[in-house]
């Protein structure tokens, strides 16, 4: 007796379902895909906008990044040969004023990298 009530709910709760899966909801379905579909649509065209504006920015930091890195490098190369001159007038003038001591000391710079070198 008590699965006569069951089968008779389920049997209305079947009904009603087929009742509800009527012409209006497959409309309101399909209504609602192709709103999600245009919604998804929005949202890739709006992250492509932002992407290639990002992109955008991106490749102008980057370029003043390197403009900056290559302004550095030519100072620094400046640097370099500014010692290096200096170096070269130091060794000159040394070379006419204390020709021997000059010369062992350049013996005793080339043994001690040599013996490094060589480790």
């Amino acid at each position: 007796m008590s699965n006569a009530p069951r089968n008779a709910t389920n049997e209305a709760a079947s009904e009603s379902g087929k009742a509800a899966c009527g012409p209006d909801i497959q409309a309101d379905i399909e209504a609602l895909r192709r709103d999600t579909a245009r919604l998804a649509q929005q949202i890739a065209d709006i992250l492509g906008s932002k992407g290639d504006a990002a992109w955008s920015r991106a490749k102008s930091n980057l370029e003043g990044v390197m403009s900056d890195a290559e302004e550095k490098g030519r100072e620094a190369l400046s640097a370099v040969r500014e010692v290096g001159d200096n170096i070269a007038g130091g060794v000159d003038e040394s070379l006419k004023r204390r020709p021997y001591t000059t010369l062992g000391l350049a013996l005793g710079l080339g043994f001690l990298f040599g013996a490094t070198w060589r480790r």
